[in-house]
């Protein structure tokens, strides 16, 4: 379903530039959920998200990474989430822009690389490189399945999973909930 957004662009303050795209289907595993795109044509902005159908409680999910199989294991990260690699002090937390995404744990591992690549083009004294480096070098061994780290996604929504046979689930405690970030808030239009 398409629907124009009578809305201000979050981002560009722009009117009557924002379309909202709505789709149910099902992933394996993970159940039915409604996917929810929000783009505004006047600077590009984009928001996505995933939704399940059922109502979810904060949910931890995470899997040991001990070969390059489970690197093919789907993940559904939704703008909520927190991942982290804790063997390698490695978390990304959601920001005001943070969207939703399906991939696979090789495609999170891929994703971290790209930020600790970045982070190393940037370093113009050298101090964090060596460190950087040698996170990279553990990175590529796991996805050869020569290394071994745990994956761990904490949605204090609950609309993340890591699908896999061997993937522990659970809710998470008040605690743990409390002192993750959200992510950004969707903005709600009226469709009628």
């Amino acid at each position: 379903m398409q629907s124009e957004v009578d809305a201000p662009c979050p981002q560009c303050a722009e009117g009557d530039t924002l379309t909202m795209l709505a789709m149910n289907s099902e992933i394996p595993y993970f159940g039915e959920h409604t996917q929810i795109t929000v783009l505004c044509s006047s600077c590009g902005w984009k928001h996505t998200d995933f939704i399940p159908s059922d109502g979810q409680k904060p949910g931890f999910s995470s899997l040991v990474v001990d070969n390059d199989q489970k690197t093919m294991a789907r993940v559904v990260r939704s703008s909520s989430c927190t991942i982290r690699i804790p063997e390698l002090d490695l978390e990304v937390s959601p920001g005001g822009s943070s969207s939703g995404y399906v991939t696979n744990i090789e495609g999170v591992i891929k994703r971290f690389e790209n930020a600790i690549e970045t982070i190393i083009r940037g370093d113009d004294d050298g101090m964090g490189t060596e460190i950087a480096k040698k996170i990279l070098d553990r990175l590529r061994l796991v996805k050869q399945g020569k290394d071994r780290v745990s994956v761990e996604l904490l949605d204090p929504r609950g609309r993340s999973q890591i699908i896999h046979g061997e993937a522990i689930s659970r809710e998470l405690n008040d605690t743990e909930s409390g002192d993750l970030e959200t992510g950004p808030e969707i903005p709600v239009f009226d469709l009628s």
